[in-house]
């Protein structure tokens, strides 16, 4: 396309693809398009339930195979996990400082569930869980927040995400884990309207929520 003369920067044809450029104050557009520089890119991913979050896999499906092509090109990669049999919000870019603050337990980034569990969770799992609970093989959780709905239902915030750590620390208490669902990281709710797998890409506004909460 450069060759071809269809490449413009300010408005002037460019036929050299080694043309430099400052991509902050230059204009280029293609075909009289123009066109706009991203250095990171930020989406937000309503996982389904079956789908595993890896970059790749050459038996299950991953969450990267749930994106249009054009997308799989950006290099974008989870931001934390969810596993298998969990769905809800899943954080997908290309920017790694931003996955690790967002990641690390130093942010205080809460992580909010919403589970379904065999028996009827009650205050003394609430005060467990308020002091931090210890898993099965001596791992201490921070202290969490345990919200009871009642029948069964219930909704976890956790500030760190350890190995299947919300069911785990529900089966701590004698609770099974029969459904889970990531509602929100930070300030940033999950887009319900988008449906299992729907995607869509983060403005500025939303990281600034989810920092903010």
């Amino acid at each position: 396309m450069i060759r071809d003369g269809r490449v413009t920067v300010d408005g002037l044809p460019v036929t050299h693809p080694e043309h430099k450029l400052d991509p902050s104050s230059c204009t280029v557009a293609v075909d009289g398009a123009a066109i706009r520089y991203q250095r990171f890119h930020y989406f937000m991913l309503d996982k389904p339930v079956g789908v595993i979050t890896a970059t790749e896999d050459s038996r299950q499906t991953t969450v990267l195979d749930l994106l249009p092509a054009e997308l799989r090109r950006l290099g974008l990669f989870p931001v934390g996990r969810l596993d298998k049999d969990t769905s809800g919000l899943l954080l997908l870019t290309d920017d790694g400082e931003f996955a690790h603050r967002v990641i690390s337990p130093k942010s205080c980034v809460k992580k909010r569930y919403y589970a379904e569990v065999e028996g009827e969770a009650d205050e003394a799992d609430v005060l467990a869980f308020s002091r931090g609970i210890v898993l099965g093989d001596g791992t201490q959780c921070l202290p969490a927040e345990l919200e009871l709905l009642g029948g069964g239902r219930c909704i976890v915030t956790v500030m760190e995400g350890k190995y299947h750590q919300v069911r785990r620390m529900l089966a701590s208490r004698g609770k099974t884990v029969l459904a889970l669902r990531r509602l929100s990281i930070g300030g940033l709710a999950l887009d319900e309207s988008l449906g299992p797998g729907g995607l869509r890409e983060l403005e500025e506004k939303d990281l600034c929520t989810l920092f903010n909460a």
